[in-house]
């Protein structure tokens, strides 16, 4: 579950995430929310996610706009599938 995927196999799950894309050896998504209430709120269920999973995302949020970035840090910083099964999380959270 560790391993970094190469490009293929990310290129490959990806069709499966059209609103995560690649950038720099990371899975990221940006969100639009209703208000801050509303970011906040749903970055306290992401923060559930992420911690029974152990694994963190990188997060920039001011006022509605959220952007998340996802790596695995134990696996030089590239994506896995750890990466894909907390992006499916988060989608599930934010739909």
């Amino acid at each position: 579950m560790n391993h970094a995927m190469n490009q293929n196999e990310i290129e490959s799950k990806l069709i499966h995430f059209p609103t995560w894309s690649l950038e720099n050896e990371k899975l990221t998504k940006g969100l639009k929310m209703k208000d801050f209430r509303e970011a906040m709120s749903f970055l306290v269920k992401l923060s559930y996610e992420a911690e029974q999973r152990d694994h963190h995302p990188e997060i920039f949020n001011c006022y509605n706009r959220i952007e998340i970035a996802l790596n695995t840090h134990s696996a030089g910083g590239k994506v896995t599938m750890k990466d894909f099964e907390l992006a499916a999380a988060i989608d599930a959270i934010s739909s």
